[in-house]
Formats: structure tokens, C-alpha cells, sequence
């Protein structure tokens, strides 16, 4: 499906439409006027605010039993979770465009269903992430987000908390407090901060490896959002709205990627990281893993 430019109540076919709740496997939580219900087989809830439910084509599943055959540790079943959360019932909507309080109401929505299925047995890591966009590989073009619940935690996202945990010989610095207080200081502004609020801070990371990437922190250290208080989930809400909006403006809606990067380890530093889809990855960064970057982080601030 292309991309829509105004927000229409109901596209005909579209599964996530409000009215074509049928179209979807039952809902796991469905959440309407501040409270959460459930669909049966038999009865869909209609009128929502915003609605999770299984992926119809599923990159894991709970049906699947792991192996004690497996030939490697570093093989495993595609035992999991993966569920869809539709931010809107009206298709063409964007997440800029939702106001403050379902912007808040969001991210008590990705809390819910990221605690819900970390707490699932045998589940290590919960992948929370977004594709806005066809070439940034989103196949429906109504707005939703994507949560994958795994068996294992990722092995990049493993061989950098053992960087993290023994970069200071047993002195545990956190390098991503080191980032805040390095880009955030009283005195004098970082060229890379974007934003500011009572709890996060966003910037144009230095090592970014796609043009006008966005990384948004916690300015206190904190591992995990299903241990964010309400304030902080509002302070969430409202800086990533901002830079959403943001970018919007400046590049015309672009298609876009966002990921959730946290661990239930405490000494992991929460990050949400925004990747506009503006250029290709292509054979030298694939052969390389250098990343050309043709917009410097420094020039991010003036253009959004």
C-alpha cells in the first residue's frame, strides 16, 4: 500500500481500520475510554483507542517447541511472541499527529505489552520497534508498531553489554551516562542536542550511521521502560513526539525506522534510536561495516 497524505476514518481492505477488527486474529489488549479489554473468538471489541494483537504472519510463535537436538548454542526454535499494537483507528494518521494524551497513552501501551511478555516464560529479550513507510519496510501502511518477543537475548545487543560491563575493570561506568552529561552540560551547548525535558534528552548521535539519526536518553540512568514511572513515560512521549514532528516537517514525512534498546540488566542504559530511511546500505557498508554518512550531526539541529 502507498503512503496516504490525509487522514481518512476507513480505508476499504485495510485490516487495521476500526470496523475491520474481524480481519485480525483476536485482540490481547484492546484499549478504550482508560481501560483494557480482550477479544474471544466470537466478539471483537470496536471503537478502540488502540489495539495489539498476534501477527497474522509471525516471525516466531509459542507453538513452536524448542530443540534439545540443536547442532550449535548459537542455533535456536522459533519460539516466541509477535504482536502488532495499531496506534489509531483512523488510517492516514501519523504519530505526530496524535495529541499529547494518546501520544502518553502509547507509551503506557508499549510499557503494558513489553512487561507482559518479558514476564513470558522462556522469553529473554522483547524487541519493540517501528517501520513507517515501504522502503522502510512496513508492508501495511496504516500506523503500527511491532513488538517480537524472543528466546535469546540478540548477540550485538550481548557483546555490548560485556564491552559496557568490563570497559572500567570493575569500576562499572555506564557509557551512555558519559554520552548525556557529555552532550547535556550546564555550561555551553552541544552542537548534536536536539531536545530537552525533565527525564530524556534527544541528540544526533556522533557516530551516527544514517543521515539525521536521532538517539533519545534517559538522563538518569535507567535499564528498562517497564520500570518507568508515569512521569517518565509522559516525558517519553512527549520528546519523541517532538522529534518525529520535527522531522517531518524538515523532510516531508519521511519513511522512517525507530527501535527500542533496553535490557532488564541494570547496568544497560535505555535508548530509543530514530533512523530516517534516506539513504541505502549498500555493498561497502555490508562489506565493511563503516557506515557513509552525508549529513554530520553537528549540521542535524539546523535543518529540524
Amino acid at each position: 500500500a502507498g503512503a496516504i497524505s490525509e487522514v481518512s476514518d476507513i480505508v476499504p481492505g485495510c485490516f487495521f481500520c476500526d470496523g475491520n477488527e474481524s480481519s485480525t486474529p483476536p485482540a490481547t489488549a484492546v484499549y478504550k475510554q482508560g481501560k483494557v479489554f480482550i477479544d474471544t473468538e466470537t466478539e471483537r471489541e470496536s471503537g478502540w483507542d488502540m489495539r495489539c494483537f498476534p501477527n497474522l504472519f509471525p516471525a516466531v510463535s509459542p507453538n513452536n517447541i524448542t530443540s534439545d537436538t540443536a547442532p550449535s548454542d548459537n542455533l535456536a526454535s522459533g519460539y516466541g511472541f509477535h504482536e502488532i499494537i495499531v496506534e489509531s483507528p483512523k488510517h492516514g494518521m501519523s504519530l505526530s499527529g496524535l495529541d499529547d494524551d494518546q501520544m502518553k497513552l502509547l507509551m503506557r501501551v508499549y510499557r503494558d505489552r513489553v512487561a507482559f511478555y518479558q514476564a513470558q516464560e522462556a522469553i529473554e529479550f522483547v524487541s519493540l520497534f517501528k517501520n513507517q513507510g515501504k522502503i522502510a519496510g512496513a508492508s501495511l501502511s496504516h500506523t503500527h508498531t511491532q513488538l517480537i518477543a524472543l528466546p535469546m537475548v540478540p548477540p550485538a545487543l550481548k557483546r555490548e553489554l560485556a564491552v559496557i560491563k568490563n570497559a572500567a575493570e570493575g569500576a562499572f561506568v555506564c557509557p551512555y551516562c558519559d554520552i548525556v552529561s557529555a552532550e547535556s552540560k550546564s555550561k555551553g551547548k552541544s552542537e548534536r542536542l536536539l531536545a530537552k525535558n525533565s527525564h530524556f534528552i534527544a541528540i544526533a548521535p556522533y557516530y551516527s550511521t544514517a543521515p539525521f539519526e536521532i538517539w533519545i536518553l534517559p538522563v538518569e540512568h535507567a535499564s528498562h521502560m517497564s520500570r518507568f514511572d508515569d512521569s517518565m513515560l509522559d516525558s517519553l512521549a512527549l520528546i519523541l513526539k517532538e522529534m518525529l514532528a520535527r522531522l517531518d516537517t524538515a523532510l516531508s514525512n519521511p519513511s522512517h525506522n525507530y527501535m527500542f534498546y533496553q535490557m532488564v540488566d541494570d547496568d544497560y542504559h535505555f535508548n530509543l534510536r530514530i533512523q530516517p530511511a534516506l539513504a541505502i546500505i549498500a555493498g561497502f557498508e555490508k562489506n565493511t561495516g563503516i557506515y557513509i554518512n552525508s549529513v554530520v550531526p553537528e549540521q542535524v539541529g539546523t535543518f529540524i
